[in-house]
Parts: C-alpha cells; structure tokens; sequence
C-alpha cells in the first residue's frame, strides 16, 4: 500500500508539472498570437488547417460592418467555431456550437484597427484548426457609436427579427437571420456595453441545432447566416445582455 501510494503521488506530481502545449508559430506573426491562443485553447493541441476556410474583402471599407464567412464544412467532426480578431478590444465576436448544423457561419463583425481575423475550429478529438488572414482596416470601428445611436432611433426598432430559408442539399436548409440591435461595446463615452449575447436554434420536433455566444464586436443590427440539417420549420430566440429576449420562426 506505501508503495502504490508512493507511485500516486510521483504521477500526480508528473501531472501538475506537465507544462501547456506551445502553440505553433503563427504564420500571420501577430502580436497577440500567443496571449489569444493560451486564453482560448489552453492546452488543447492548435494546427494552421487551409481547410478552415476564412473568407473576407482585401479591404475593409466600413469597419463597423465587415463581413465575414467561415467555412470548416472541409472537417469532420466540428463541435465549435470560435471567430476572432487579434487586435481588436474585444478579440472573440462568436462561439459558435453547430449541434445540429454544418459547420457554417457568415456574420458581420467591427474592427477597431489592422488586424488578423481567424476561425478556430474545434473537432471531436479536441484539436483546434486555425484559418485566418490580414485585413487592412482604418480602426475605430469598436469605439465609434452605432448608427441608430447617432440618429436616435434605436430604440424604436429595438429587436426587429427578419428571417428567411433556402434549401441547401438533401435534409439541409441555409438561414439567415437578422437582428435589430445597437450592439454597444462600452467603448463609447456614456454609452454602457449593451449587446445580444446569445442565439439558440431549434428543429419543429425542439432538437438543437445550434448555441451561439455573441459578443460586443460583432456589427450593429447583427446578422447570422447558417446551414442547419433540418427541413420545415426552424425557431430561434437572441437574448441580450439586458435579459430581452427576441424570438422567431421560418418554415411551415
């Protein structure tokens, strides 16, 4: 009994001495690679995969409202997308759970300054898959008041949801939805962060098909696009950070 004690404690000993995984070098050379990976992956194993693909203009010609897609349809296996860009304030913009979906997502997002904007895509063994490029930005996207702040309206649009759905192949549907919201960072004198902070989708039968944790940076009246494996109809619901909550439906 000393002895298997003994050889207990030298392994837990091992363990708490093992150090993190290093995250590879970035073939984008950011400055905040090793600080976003250490925060998001922790010890999980990262690799740079041209299979998750990034798409996004050459030049950010609003940097409020930059759109982005991330296609990881490529992999097998995805149980999360995290979207980020390094040098923004607030780096993540969606954590993305595709329960019940390809593994699919175009959004806009703000972009305070030139940074790298990624996909880190998270399969069933644990690994995250790193796609992502250099965009040029002006800045200030993140700290400039929304639109509807600017004209003051906002509120009297406040949580306007449009929809709509398209059939994708056998047993899929493409969705897309939009949300109207000022989406505030709390970067803006006098004006507190106030954001939609999750979107849940469900099948007619009320499986999941998707979880989605949203966050400040990403674009004033947010839109979602995503291919879910159901037909018929599909209900979704946002929540804000205030506790509103905005739901719909398409389909029959």
């Amino acid at each position: 009994m000393r002895m298997m004690a003994k050889l207990m404690t030298a392994a837990l000993l091992v363990t708490a001495s093992a150090p993190a995984l290093a995250a590879p070098a970035d073939p984008l050379h950011s400055p905040m690679w090793e600080h976003h990976a250490a925060r998001l992956f922790g010890k999980d194993a990262v690799v740079f995969d041209q299979r998750v693909a990034v798409r996004i203009p050459e030049i950010a010609e609003n940097q409020r409202i930059f759109p982005v897609t991330v296609d990881a349809r490529a992999l097998p296996h995805v149980r999360r997308i995290v979207l980020f860009a390094d040098l923004n304030p607030i780096p993540v913009a969606v954590d993305y759970a595709p329960t019940g979906a390809e593994p699919f997502l175009a959004t806009r997002i703000k972009l305070d300054q030139r940074t790298p904007v990624r996909a880190a895509v998270q399969t069933e063994d644990g690994t995250w898959h790193v796609g992502g490029s250099w965009i040029d930005a002006a800045g200030g996207g993140c700290s400039a008041p929304p639109v509807s702040r600017v004209k003051g309206d906002w509120a009297d649009h406040l949580g306007e949801v449009r929809a709509g759905q398209w059939p994708e192949k056998a047993g899929e549907t493409r969705l897309r939805m939009t949300f109207r919201h000022p989406m505030d960072t709390g970067l803006v004198e006098n004006i507190p962060a106030y954001n939609i902070e999750r979107l849940t989708l469900r099948d007619d039968s009320g499986r999941s098909l998707g979880e989605m944790q949203i966050f400040g940076s990403v674009a004033e009246d947010p839109a979602f696009t995503l291919v879910v494996k159901a037909t018929g109809a599909i209900s979704f619901e946002a929540r804000d950070t205030a506790g509103l909550r905005f739901p719909g439906k398409v389909g029959a």
